[in-house]
């Protein structure tokens, strides 16, 4: 996205950056990002290379201005699973994947990730809802969207997860275009 276009929208800034779209507005409005409003319109756009500039002004990473995709992390112990999906996602979508099996490496790969959704098998990872706590509390990571998975929920504990922190839930066993919907289904209450 980023590399193709001259031209950015506060959305796609903000998934570059990995902030909210309101942050890049008001970077837009205080002056600290360069750009234009469109002639009768609010809407703003930033040329690529004044993002580039304020990206490194700021030492903020410049991994998503290569991509722009977005950026997936999976979690999940099953080593058979997470590497199906990574392989599946990473052939039949545009996403950018990375994985984990633990809790705690999905911690660590998260704040380094910056994940736009974070797929987590909350069955295996016992501490699962304490990493959803985590990644709503960590300011680095606002517009990461958490998505429990789950085969051992029932549709009451289901409904609940909305309540801990999570964003969306997949039923195990799943197929591949249910897990794209879900992620793109989080990424539009970003965008």
């Amino acid at each position: 996205m980023a590399m193709e276009k001259e031209v950015l929208t506060t959305g796609e800034v903000a998934k570059i950056c990995n902030v909210a779209p309101r942050t890049v507005s008001k970077w837009f409005d205080s002056g600290s990002l360069k750009g234009y409003r469109i002639p009768g319109s609010r809407d703003r756009r930033i040329p690529t290379g004044e993002l580039i500039r304020f990206m490194k002004a700021h030492n903020i990473p410049l991994e998503g201005i290569a991509s722009g995709r977005t950026r997936v992390l999976i979690v999940d112990s099953d080593k058979e699973v997470v590497s199906t999906l990574e392989r599946i996602l990473g052939e039949q979508t545009s996403y950018e994947v990375r994985v984990a099996t633990s809790g705690f490496a999905a911690g660590v790969e998260a704040e380094r990730f910056k994940p736009h959704v974070l797929l987590m098998d909350i069955d295996s990872n016992g501490d699962a809802r304490a990493l959803a706590e985590v990644v709503r509390k960590n300011d680095n990571l606002q517009i990461t969207r958490v998505i429990a998975v789950s085969s051992k929920l029932t549709d009451g504990q289901a409904f609940t997860l909305k309540g801990q922190g999570y964003d969306g839930f997949l039923r195990k066993p799943f197929q591949v275009r249910q897990v794209v919907e879900a992620i793109e289904n989080a990424t539009n209450l970003v965008a």
